[in-house]
């Protein structure tokens, strides 16, 4: 498994393009720490975003993992290419003669997928513990290390979507075609929501329907954390609506995600299986 990361490590860093994009994403996973500089002084008028609590434990958590999971295009680019570049330069053809079985070939780019997960969110929790020592208004240890699964529910949510890219990356050969595809199933799933929506079911019963479909479940494992600030609670109190809603990550969508990515990886390895390259 070692020897199969570093073929593929060593085909992305010798790719300049994906270099970039690699060490852009990784500094843009750094660069939420900027967040913390952002100030308002207007008269009498004092803004200080850190000090709206976002950088408190456990809200951490949960607020970094939302925010960094929209950088995941950046890697989706880098995977989808990945594969393009097996094609165009014919290097998928060259490993298969050197005596890599496809199956060995997928589970490389698996196995990519899945470092790519792992080391973003290991650099999440780094960063989101360094900036609730620095920010935090509670540093017990029970607290800064509750709230723990929002790490899980992230690490999923980005194997479940490269593995989804992994897929596209080998069913279309091209990376830009393979990004248009992406962006025509998610309109896709926004055309179903609304058909469901205004023809058969309420709101609640189109939601747990579209909780199977793929980048729907992967959006429902991190919910929205804006309205869980205590600012935003106040003001729906205020004006007579309640923002208190269930922020927690479940079992059950986690299992749906973990089943697309099964199933998105065995689709990947079918594909190659059956093409004749």
């Amino acid at each position: 498994m070692i020897r199969l990361l570093q073929i593929e490590f060593i085909k992305l860093w010798n790719n300049r393009a994906s270099k970039v994009l690699v060490i852009s994403y990784f500094v843009l996973l750094t660069s939420i720490a900027l967040v913390a500089a952002i100030k308002f002084d207007i008269g009498p008028i004092k803004f200080h975003l850190a000090e709206q609590g976002i950088f408190n434990f456990p809200y951490i958590w949960h607020f970094n993992t939302f925010i960094t999971a929209f950088f995941k295009l950046f890697l989706a680019i880098v995977i989808v290419s990945m594969m393009a570049n097996e094609y165009s330069n014919k290097t998928i053809k060259q490993n298969l003669i050197d005596g890599l079985s496809k199956k060995e070939f997928i589970l490389s780019k698996f196995l990519t997928v899945v470092s790519f997960a792992l080391i973003s969110m290991v650099f999440v929790f780094v960063v989101s513990m360094v900036l609730g020592l620095f920010y935090s208004d509670f540093n017990e240890l029970s607290i800064i290390f509750s709230d723990l699964e929002f790490l899980l529910a992230f690490f999923v949510k980005l194997m479940g979507f490269f593995a989804f890219c992994l897929f596209l990356g080998i069913l279309v050969k091209r990376s830009a075609f393979a990004l248009g595809f992406l962006i025509l199933w998610q309109i896709f799933e926004g055309f179903v929501r609304g058909m469901v929506r205004w023809k058969l079911f309420d709101s609640e019963t189109t939601d747990a329907i579209m909780g199977f479909f793929p980048l729907n479940a992967m959006w429902n494992l991190i919910d929205e954390p804006f309205s869980r600030l205590g600012a935003v609670q106040s003001l729906g109190d205020q004006i007579g609506e309640d923002f208190r809603f269930d922020y927690a990550v479940h079992w059950y969508e986690i299992l749906i995600v973990l089943a697309w990515t099964a199933i998105f990886v065995y689709l990947s390895y079918a594909l190659l299986k059956k093409r004749d390259l």
